[in-house]
Order: C-alpha cells, then structure tokens, then sequence
C-alpha cells in the first residue's frame, strides 16, 4: 500500500518557529568501546508536531487527553496555495468541509525551505468557522497554525472547540483529495505538545 510521509525531519540546524536558537534541537552522542548512545534535546513543538489545549489554554487539558482514534482516520487535503497572507472563513467557505472532518491545508508554505515570518496561517474568524462546523482536526504545514495574533485567538477558538491541531506538516508533494492518516505521536503525559510521525495512504482503508 502506498503511503506519503509528511513530517519534517530532525535535525541540528533545521527549521524551527522563528529561527530561535533555544528551539534547535540537539544531539548528544558518546561511543564507550563499541557501544554508542545518543541523547535528544528538543523542545516539544520541534517539527511535525501535536499541540494540547495546554499549549495556549493556562489550564488546559494535556497531551495524553487526545485521544488516539482522532489521529488515525480519514483526512481531506485543502488546496489554498493561492492563498496570500492568512486563510480566512471566506476561503474555507468555498471548499467542501463537513462536520467531524479533519482537514489539512496545503498552502505556500509547503515549498519555503527556511522560516518564512511571514507564513501563511489561519485567521481568526477562519478558526471560528471551523470551530462552528465541529470539525474534529486541522493540520498546518507552517510551523504555527497561527501568527502575529494577540492573544492567539486561532489557538484559543480551535483548543476550545476540541479541535485537534497539527503543525509542521510536508505538504508539497500531496494533490488534494482524501487520504487515511496515521498521526503518531510520542506516547507523552503532563505536557502541552509532542513531536509526531504523520503517514498519509493514498488508499481508504476500511
């Protein structure tokens, strides 16, 4: 069965949320005799990520509250490459979303190979709107689903919603259509997010 993978890989000196240095992940390798160990250091919101309501919600639930049949199921690919500065409630508007879908943008985004500050993201009354329709997830190939917002109103209206929310997704050699997703996160509890493998097959399965 033939399956996409769609998450950024780790590395030192990869992309991270606006090129802070504190975010780059590190690797801490020691080799005794033949036996080799390494050690990751990263921030939890490294790469392909899952935020928790905790995240922007002070007390918010946390990750291990998701639950995993969200992140293994039917997903539809939206196509708002044309789309210029942030997707609004009037783009979502003319694209077939029902209620329970979870829907991934693929946006320009897809095809920077640094961090771009100015990323395309979700407006608000683009949250809004989905959060109306009860959508169950949104995936991002941006490294936030939301930018220069005060208050992270985005965050805040999908977290309230129960909205499941993806970031830092490999979007650019996806066509839209529907696919079934495999969103694997780290099995971790207490905190706000967790670095995930994302596969998308091009077939339903049942």
């Amino acid at each position: 069965m033939k399956f996409i993978d769609i998450s950024s890989p780790i590395y030192t000196g990869m992309p991270v949320y606006k090129d802070k240095p504190e975010k780059q992940p590190n690797f801490i390798t020691n080799t005794n005799g033949h036996v080799t160990e390494s050690r990751i250091e990263m921030d939890a919101h490294t790469g392909t990520h899952i935020d928790a309501p905790l995240h922007m919600i002070n007390d918010g639930e946390t990750f291990e509250t998701i639950p995993l049949e969200d992140l293994v199921r039917q997903v539809k690919v939206l196509d708002f490459t044309k789309v210029e500065d942030g997707i609004t409630k009037a783009d979502l508007e003319q694209q077939a979303i029902d209620h329970n879908d979870f829907l991934l943008f693929k946006t320009s985004n897809s095809f920077d190979e640094g961090f771009n500050p100015e990323f395309i993201f979700l407006k608000e009354d683009g949250a809004r709107y989905l959060a109306d329709l009860q959508i169950k997830g949104v995936g991002t190939d941006a490294l936030g689903i939301e930018r220069s917002q005060p208050e992270h109103p985005t965050h805040r209206a999908l977290f309230k919603a129960g909205i499941v929310v993806i970031e830092g997704l490999q979007l650019g050699e996806v066509e839209p259509g529907s696919y079934f997703m495999v969103a694997a996160p780290l099995n971790v509890r207490g905190i706000d997010a967790a670095p995930a493998r994302v596969l998308l097959f091009e077939n339903e399965i049942q």
